[in-house]
């Protein structure tokens, strides 16, 4: 009883740290906090009593959950520095849903640990873009994608997004600065575009996960309420913090940090399973 005691104990503590780092990461690269979130419940939701082929589902479902909140606050605070692009939030929106959905459905048939590789995999992918030199001159696309090409990005997103338990950030940000946008502005964007994912992400892990077996207190489906909770307390804070630490950080070095981060959790994600 004590061992479990002492268990719940570090597992709650760890949640707290775990959203104040994804509420920091948030603001600063507009990345809803779902990199950070992810592999910390992978490693912690075994002590909330999650069953091993279960707990890629419940981590991508309650980190979905936690990034409703902490892009909200993150976009709150990027839009009071006029670094949020409402325009092209709106034209997105119903493309990123539909492809939300579309990525929850897959997610039903895909197993825990194929869920990992893939969201390893994809993290490396975007950590070789920022990693790399940036581009000199004129930007590979002159404006946004419209019309059929739109479509299919925004529905990608979405899609890439639900599978991986992620605001959609990096991706949005990757657009937005091929397209020629400032990254600091991608990053604000990038923010909003969190919660367009996150809503109805969430709300398909709860139905994909209705009636599964061994999921712990506090469920539905495979979105974990008191862990969630536990994380939007810290990351509701941080995310402010991140946001000013992005407005001071020069272009460049914002890129090349964003990069780093990326292969660390990558490496971590893919070790893990």
């Amino acid at each position: 009883m004590v061992g479990d005691l002492h268990s719940l104990t570090f597992a709650v503590a760890a949640l707290l740290l775990a959203g104040a780092g994804a509420g920091f990461a948030g603001g600063l690269f507009g990345i809803g906090g779902g990199f950070v979130v992810v592999p910390a419940l992978v490693v912690l939701l075994p002590l909330l009593g999650v069953a091993p082929d279960q707990t890629a589902h419940v981590a991508v479902g309650t980190s979905l959950a936690t990034i409703i909140f902490t892009s909200i606050r993150s976009t709150q605070s990027h839009a009071k520095r006029a670094a949020v692009d409402f325009d092209v939030l709106r034209s997105w929106a119903v493309w990123v849903v539909i492809g939300t959905a579309l990525g929850t459905l897959v997610a039903g048939y895909v197993s825990g640990a194929q869920l990992a590789l893939i969201f390893g995999i994809g993290v490396f992918v975007f950590a070789i873009y920022f990693l790399l030199p940036e581009r000199k001159g004129a930007p590979l696309f002159a404006a946004m994608p419209t019309g059929l090409p739109r479509v299919g990005m925004a529905g990608t997103l979405g899609a890439f997004s639900a599978l991986l338990g992620i605001g959609g950030g990096t991706l949005t940000t990757l657009t937005m600065t091929v397209c020629g946008a400032p990254i600091h502005r991608a990053i604000g964007t990038a923010a909003g575009m969190g919660a367009i994912i996150a809503i109805p992400g969430t709300i398909g892990f709860m139905l994909i996960g209705l009636g599964e077996g061994g999921l712990p207190w506090g469920s539905i489906g495979f979105v974990n309420l008191p862990a969630a909770v536990a994380i939007v307390i810290t990351s509701v804070i941080f995310a402010p913090l991140g946001v000013a630490a992005a407005h001071r950080l020069p272009p460049a070095v914002l890129r090349r940090v964003f990069g780093v981060y990326l292969i660390v959790v990558g490496a971590t994600m893919i070790a893990k399973f």
